[in-house]
Protein backbone atom coordinates (compact mmCIF):
# COMPACT_ATOMS: atom_id res chain seq x y z
CA UNK A 1 0.00 0.00 0.00
CA UNK A 2 1.44 3.42 -0.92
CA UNK A 3 2.38 5.78 1.88
CA UNK A 4 -0.22 8.51 2.46
CA UNK A 5 0.77 12.09 1.64
CA UNK A 6 1.48 14.30 4.64
CA UNK A 7 1.43 18.05 5.21
CA UNK A 8 2.36 20.54 7.86
CA UNK A 9 -0.40 20.88 10.42
CA UNK A 10 1.09 24.22 11.59
CA UNK A 11 0.25 26.05 8.37
CA UNK A 12 -2.66 28.46 8.55
CA UNK A 13 -4.35 27.97 5.19
CA UNK A 14 -6.20 31.24 4.93
CA UNK A 15 -3.62 33.55 6.51
CA UNK A 16 -2.81 36.55 4.27
CA UNK A 17 0.38 35.88 2.36
CA UNK A 18 0.66 32.30 3.67
CA UNK A 19 2.70 30.12 1.36
CA UNK A 20 3.68 26.54 1.82
CA UNK A 21 7.44 26.22 2.09
CA UNK A 22 7.52 22.53 1.26
CA UNK A 23 8.51 21.37 4.76
CA UNK A 24 6.61 18.94 6.86
CA UNK A 25 6.76 19.57 10.58
CA UNK A 26 4.18 17.42 12.36
CA UNK A 27 3.21 14.74 9.87
CA UNK A 28 -0.52 14.41 9.66
CA UNK A 29 -2.03 11.97 7.18
CA UNK A 30 -4.17 13.33 4.38
CA UNK A 31 -6.18 10.16 4.15
CA UNK A 32 -8.49 8.40 6.53
CA UNK A 33 -8.31 5.10 4.58
CA UNK A 34 -11.36 3.43 6.10
CA UNK A 35 -11.36 0.75 3.43
CA UNK A 36 -9.39 -0.60 0.50
CA UNK A 37 -11.31 -3.30 -1.30
CA UNK A 38 -8.38 -5.02 -3.01
CA UNK A 39 -10.69 -6.98 -5.29
CA UNK A 40 -8.89 -8.25 -8.40
CA UNK A 41 -10.33 -8.09 -11.91
CA UNK A 42 -10.69 -11.88 -11.80
CA UNK A 43 -12.67 -11.54 -8.54
CA UNK A 44 -14.93 -8.87 -10.11
CA UNK A 45 -15.56 -11.22 -13.05
CA UNK A 46 -16.49 -14.03 -10.64
CA UNK A 47 -18.73 -11.66 -8.64
CA UNK A 48 -20.47 -10.54 -11.83
CA UNK A 49 -20.96 -14.19 -12.77
CA UNK A 50 -22.47 -14.95 -9.37
CA UNK A 51 -24.79 -11.94 -9.65
CA UNK A 52 -25.87 -13.06 -13.12
CA UNK A 53 -26.64 -16.51 -11.72
CA UNK A 54 -28.70 -14.93 -8.91
CA UNK A 55 -30.57 -12.77 -11.42
CA UNK A 56 -31.21 -15.75 -13.71
CA UNK A 57 -32.13 -18.33 -11.08
CA UNK A 58 -33.73 -16.17 -8.38
CA UNK A 59 -34.59 -12.82 -9.92
CA UNK A 60 -36.60 -14.40 -12.72
CA UNK A 61 -38.80 -16.18 -10.15
CA UNK A 62 -39.30 -13.31 -7.69
CA UNK A 63 -42.18 -10.87 -7.79
CA UNK A 64 -41.77 -7.11 -8.22
CA UNK A 65 -44.75 -5.39 -6.60
CA UNK A 66 -45.71 -1.79 -7.16
CA UNK A 67 -46.07 0.48 -4.14
CA UNK A 68 -49.84 0.37 -4.54
CA UNK A 69 -49.92 -3.45 -4.76
CA UNK A 70 -47.70 -3.72 -1.70
CA UNK A 71 -49.90 -1.39 0.32
CA UNK A 72 -53.09 -3.31 -0.51
CA UNK A 73 -51.83 -6.78 0.39
CA UNK A 74 -52.88 -8.57 3.55
CA UNK A 75 -49.54 -9.18 5.20
CA UNK A 76 -48.35 -12.05 7.35
CA UNK A 77 -46.26 -10.49 10.10
CA UNK A 78 -44.33 -12.13 12.89
CA UNK A 79 -47.37 -12.40 15.16
CA UNK A 80 -49.67 -13.81 12.48
CA UNK A 81 -47.16 -16.33 11.15
CA UNK A 82 -47.77 -18.75 14.03
CA UNK A 83 -51.51 -18.52 13.34
CA UNK A 84 -50.98 -19.24 9.63
CA UNK A 85 -48.72 -22.21 10.31
CA UNK A 86 -51.23 -23.66 12.77
CA UNK A 87 -54.11 -23.08 10.33
CA UNK A 88 -52.29 -25.06 7.63
CA UNK A 89 -51.50 -27.92 10.05
CA UNK A 90 -55.10 -28.02 11.28
CA UNK A 91 -56.38 -27.83 7.70
CA UNK A 92 -54.20 -30.77 6.70
CA UNK A 93 -55.41 -32.82 9.69
CA UNK A 94 -59.03 -32.17 8.66
CA UNK A 95 -58.55 -32.47 4.88
CA UNK A 96 -61.46 -34.90 4.43
CA UNK A 97 -63.91 -32.26 5.70
CA UNK A 98 -62.89 -29.69 3.05
CA UNK A 99 -64.31 -29.29 -0.42
CA UNK A 100 -61.99 -30.62 -3.17
CA UNK A 101 -60.88 -27.18 -4.37
CA UNK A 102 -59.94 -26.16 -0.80
CA UNK A 103 -57.70 -29.24 -0.54
CA UNK A 104 -55.85 -28.20 -3.71
CA UNK A 105 -55.48 -24.63 -2.36
CA UNK A 106 -54.17 -26.04 0.94
CA UNK A 107 -51.43 -27.90 -0.94
CA UNK A 108 -50.53 -24.71 -2.82
CA UNK A 109 -50.25 -22.72 0.42
CA UNK A 110 -48.17 -25.44 2.08
CA UNK A 111 -45.80 -25.14 -0.89
CA UNK A 112 -45.78 -21.33 -0.43
CA UNK A 113 -44.85 -21.79 3.24
CA UNK A 114 -42.05 -24.21 2.35
CA UNK A 115 -40.77 -21.72 -0.27
CA UNK A 116 -40.89 -18.90 2.29
CA UNK A 117 -38.85 -21.01 4.70
CA UNK A 118 -36.26 -21.61 1.94
CA UNK A 119 -36.20 -17.95 0.82
CA UNK A 120 -35.75 -16.33 4.24
CA UNK A 121 -32.20 -17.51 5.04
CA UNK A 122 -31.05 -16.48 1.55
CA UNK A 123 -32.77 -13.12 1.94
CA UNK A 124 -31.01 -12.60 5.28
CA UNK A 125 -27.65 -13.32 3.64
CA UNK A 126 -28.39 -11.00 0.71
CA UNK A 127 -29.57 -8.25 3.07
CA UNK A 128 -26.43 -8.53 5.20
CA UNK A 129 -24.25 -8.45 2.08
CA UNK A 130 -26.15 -5.46 0.68
CA UNK A 131 -25.78 -3.56 3.96
CA UNK A 132 -22.03 -4.23 3.97
CA UNK A 133 -21.78 -3.13 0.33
CA UNK A 134 -23.71 0.07 1.13
CA UNK A 135 -21.44 0.78 4.12
CA UNK A 136 -18.37 0.12 2.00
CA UNK A 137 -19.59 2.49 -0.72
CA UNK A 138 -20.12 5.19 1.92
CA UNK A 139 -16.63 4.55 3.38
CA UNK A 140 -14.97 4.66 -0.05
CA UNK A 141 -16.74 7.94 -0.83
CA UNK A 142 -15.73 9.35 2.54
CA UNK A 143 -12.08 8.38 1.98
CA UNK A 144 -12.14 10.16 -1.38
CA UNK A 145 -13.93 13.24 0.02
CA UNK A 146 -11.54 13.66 2.98
CA UNK A 147 -8.51 13.39 0.71
CA UNK A 148 -10.00 15.75 -1.90
CA UNK A 149 -10.80 18.41 0.70
CA UNK A 150 -7.30 18.19 2.15
CA UNK A 151 -5.72 18.26 -1.29
CA UNK A 152 -7.79 21.31 -2.20
CA UNK A 153 -6.56 23.07 0.94
CA UNK A 154 -2.96 22.28 0.07
CA UNK A 155 -3.35 23.45 -3.51
CA UNK A 156 -4.91 26.66 -2.27
CA UNK A 157 -2.13 27.19 0.28
CA UNK A 158 0.75 26.64 -2.14
CA UNK A 159 -0.87 28.94 -4.67
CA UNK A 160 -1.44 26.39 -7.40
CA UNK A 161 -3.79 28.55 -9.44
CA UNK A 162 -4.38 26.33 -12.43
CA UNK A 163 -7.82 24.80 -12.17
CA UNK A 164 -8.57 26.09 -8.68
CA UNK A 165 -11.31 28.44 -9.86
CA UNK A 166 -13.37 25.51 -11.14
CA UNK A 167 -12.66 23.54 -7.95
CA UNK A 168 -13.60 26.55 -5.80
CA UNK A 169 -16.91 26.85 -7.65
CA UNK A 170 -17.66 23.15 -7.23
CA UNK A 171 -16.71 23.06 -3.56
CA UNK A 172 -18.68 26.26 -3.00
CA UNK A 173 -21.77 24.55 -4.39
CA UNK A 174 -21.10 21.56 -2.12
CA UNK A 175 -20.98 23.68 1.03
CA UNK A 176 -23.44 26.41 0.06
CA UNK A 177 -25.90 27.18 2.77
CA UNK A 178 -29.53 26.99 1.91
CA UNK A 179 -31.56 30.07 2.62
CA UNK A 180 -33.52 29.90 5.82
CA UNK A 181 -37.24 29.51 5.47
CA UNK A 182 -39.02 32.74 6.35
CA UNK A 183 -40.55 32.71 9.80
CA UNK A 184 -44.28 32.33 9.74
CA UNK A 185 -46.07 35.29 11.18
CA UNK A 186 -49.37 34.67 12.88
CA UNK A 187 -52.35 36.19 11.13
CA UNK A 188 -53.50 39.48 12.55
CA UNK A 189 -57.07 39.55 13.83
Amino acid sequence: MPQPLTWSSNLVWNAPGAVWNGTVTQPTTMTQDLITLGITDADWTAIDGALTTLEDKLGAKLLDLTVEQRSRLTKMGDKSEAFCRQALVTGRLNIVKHPADAAADLTTEETDLADLDKLRPRLARLTALTEKADDSAVALGSDIMVFSLTLYGILKAIGAGAGLDALRTQIGARFARRPKAPALTPPTP
